[in-house]
């Protein structure tokens, strides 16, 4: 707050100066007074703010090796053949560390050896567990064509198909065309099931190793279209 000069002497000047500084203190003192403490807070907040995002990602990082040294000794337990211990880690993965990649693998891993224990309605359930926990785009569409496959296994064709239109169609188009020409030929739909496998075909690039099963695939139709003409 400044006050006007009234005179033009160098006295008075000089004594509003001072005046001026003198009230512009008073009124930072009192501002400081007033508004102080929310002052402290707010760079208190701001600091918490920040070593509290450190400490988060340092969490968050441990939680991550933690999940990571699980599923280690789960995979290792599995392919001893220490099916029990490697349920059990798997069970600790879901409970503690359900939205670590790790536990999407573990679960995984468990419906695979439930396929094959011919066990395909718990690989399917141990698969959507997965799915819905899957927080990466490419490992969602993955365990998608996972159930999908679990899905034509169990003759539920049209449930594969549904699930297959989940799949988001940038996302391993070969393979989900492939799978939707498995569903299509249990469904008796030979005419659209080729029409998948080629699609699937054209998708995949020439060294990749389905091409020969996929080519099978498509010579079994052309002789069932035969006889069936």
């Amino acid at each position: 707050m400044r006050l006007p000069v009234r005179g033009p002497l160098n006295g008075d000047c000089m004594a509003f100066e001072e005046y001026d500084k003198y009230e512009q203190s008073e009124l930072v003192q009192k501002w400081l007074r007033e508004n102080g403490v929310s002052i402290v807070v707010g760079i208190a907040i701001g600091l918490v703010g920040i070593f509290g995002v450190q400490q988060w990602r340092r969490h968050q990082a441990q939680n991550e090796a933690n999940a990571s040294q699980l599923y280690q000794q789960a995979q290792i337990a599995r392919l001893s053949g220490k099916t029990d211990i490697a349920e059990q880690l798997t069970d600790q993965l879901m409970k503690d560390y359900a939205k670590s990649p790790y536990a999407v693998f573990a679960v995984s891993d468990r419906a695979r050896q439930e396929v094959q224990d011919k066990q395909l309605a718990k690989a399917e359930i141990s698969l959507e567990w997965a799915e819905n926990h899957a927080t990466e785009a490419p490992l969602k569409s993955l365990t998608l064509l996972r159930i999908a496959r679990v899905q034509v296994s169990s003759d539920h064709a049209k449930q594969a198909l549904a699930t297959l239109d989940q799949v988001p169609a940038d996302s391993f188009q070969g393979l989900t065309e492939e799978l939707r020409g498995d569903a299509l030929v249990k469904l008796g739909r030979l005419d659209d099931a080729r029409k998948a496998y080629q699609m699937a075909m054209s998708a995949l690039s020439e060294d990749a190793p389905q091409r020969g099963a996929l080519q099978m695939k498509l010579d079994d139709l052309a002789v069932a279209g035969k006889q069936g003409a």
